[in-house]
């Protein structure tokens, strides 16, 4: 146990020798405020500009498809939900003023929906029509999607493991750990690292996702109402979206919590 600390020791240092603190946004009610470490080589711009490819890949299929959703009633409520939102952005990072934003829906029953860098949203009809979604509950997914692009999250992710990989490989050969070794230290570090972090991103696109609907003019409410139809979606295997966006009761009482710091938001929005 004790090589095996060592080894998530030294890849942990190997990890954040490569990378920089920064602080991806501010401002705000909702007290985001924790420290960001991401790899110099691998800037903002340069993940802005490989996740609008991969955008622009899945929109180019969906459309082949006949599946890419450019003028139903949910469509244009999308655009009046983002075109809101997005004016808000800024208050955390002022640089996403200057992001290409965007937002499509394509057509399939998934109940999923996505922000990736640089302010690319994709709804997919699925969830909006199975949980017969209210406009203020599409601001709550939005807006949480939105928080994980201006916190970053992506490029943190991928600094992450890349991180982690050169970790590995430099605990190996200074401590001339076998394979087997090897496979102990990844889950260590995997677990040490990369799962309290994840826990935390969802947190923090939680808070800045209330704070940004209720700006806009959403009401923060419907945040709770949002999860607790998630919740009841969640019969037998989860949802996509689930499957990265846990909803419990501790997530509700956290939202809960944070609701009074962002009302007058609300209420001066409307």
């Amino acid at each position: 146990m004790l090589k095996l600390s060592s080894v998530a020791v030294l890849s942990a240092a190997l990890l954040l020798a490569g990378c920089q603190a920064v602080n991806t946004t501010s401002g705000g009610a909702v007290g985001v405020e924790r420290k960001q470490y991401m790899f110099s080589m691998l800037s903002a711009q340069e993940v802005n500009q490989m996740y609008a490819q991969s955008y622009q890949q899945t929109l180019n299929a969906a459309s082949k498809q006949g599946v890419l959703d450019t003028s139903s009633p949910n469509a244009k409520r999308l655009r009046v939900i983002a075109d809101r939102l997005i004016k808000q952005a800024p208050l955390f990072r002022p640089d996403s003023a200057q992001w290409q934003w965007e937002v499509n829906l394509i057509k399939s029953p998934d109940l999923n929906a996505n922000c990736g860098p640089g302010g690319k949203i994709i709804f997919y009809s699925g969830i909006i029509e199975k949980l017969k979604l209210t406009d203020d509950e599409i601001a709550a997914i939005m807006g949480h999607e939105m928080a994980h692009a201006l916190r970053e999250h992506g490029r943190e992710a991928m600094s992450k493991a890349y991180g982690i990989e050169l970790a590995k490989q430099g605990a190996g050969a200074l401590l001339g750990l076998g394979a087997d070794s090897m496979a102990m230290a990844d889950a260590a570090v995997q677990y040490g690292l990369t799962l309290p972090n994840s826990r935390g991103n969802e947190n923090e696109a939680d808070l800045i996702g209330l704070e940004l609907a209720a700006r806009a003019g959403y009401n923060p409410n419907a945040a709770v109402t949002l999860w607790q139809k998630m919740a009841a979606a969640n019969e037998g295997a989860p949802p996509e979206f689930m499957s990265t966006h846990p909803s419990s009761t501790s997530r509700i009482a956290a939202l809960q919590a944070a609701i009074p710091k962002v009302m007058p938001f609300y209420q001066q929005a409307k």
